[in-house]
């Protein structure tokens, strides 16, 4: 078996990462977690992950020396010099496969370009439903209490240049009970993200590192 060597993207509290390394910890999972990046300063994700003794790193327009207002300096050139800072922290921490939680970013193509195949994406349903542009966090959810769908879940799937359109590895269904609201529906949600994340890192394990 090969050791899983793991970059994290999370903008907020990436609660799926943290149950990998909770596994990690326990023995359950080979694998390691290098470096966990956030665009968000005070992102939850940074914190614990700081605690647990694993490395970070914040980049945004901020950190990259680019912002938005500086003279001559576009969106496009924000967005590629972002791109470039995270491709280049993620080979520096000797990362093989990369996990958004909760990233609420679009990953650039140098970095798909890098990591090509080996991105993966945590999404709170079952794709392809409930998926695509602005479709995240409680707004998933909300749309499958209001779609009336007895069944959601939660989907692991392979990052490309579309909005939760790669290739899926995983999914872990549970079901919407009478009397739901959003807390209760993402409560059980992100513990089948849990769930599934360290059963498909797991997998990869016993593949390729």
């Amino acid at each position: 078996m090969a050791t899983v060597r793991i970059g994290v993207l999370a903008s907020h509290g990436g609660s799926a990462a943290r149950a990998v390394a909770e596994a990690v910890a326990a023995g359950r999972l080979d694998a390691e977690l290098r470096v966990v990046i956030s665009n968000n300063s005070g992102s939850p994700a940074l914190a614990w992950a700081r605690d647990a003794g694993i490395a970070t790193a914040h980049i945004s327009a901020a950190t990259v020396g680019a912002g938005a207002g500086d003279a001559g300096v576009g969106d496009r050139d924000v967005a590629a010099a972002l791109d470039a800072a995270i491709r280049d922290r993620l080979r520096q921490g000797g990362v093989a496969w990369v996990l958004l939680a909760g990233y609420l970013r679009p990953v650039g193509r140098r970095t798909l370009g890098a990591f090509r195949g080996r991105i993966l994406n945590i999404h709170p349903a079952l794709l392809p439903a409930f998926g695509g542009r602005g479709m995240y966090g409680d707004r998933v959810h909300a749309e499958v209490l209001a779609s009336g769908v007895r069944e959601s879940g939660a989907t692991v799937h392979v990052v490309d240049e579309e909005y939760d359109h790669g290739p899926i590895l995983g999914q872990r269904r549970v079901p919407v009970r009478d009397g739901d609201d959003v807390p209760r529906l993402r409560a059980r949600v992100m513990a089948a993200e849990a769930e599934l994340v360290v059963e498909t890192l797991g997998r990869l394990a016993g593949g390729r590192s």
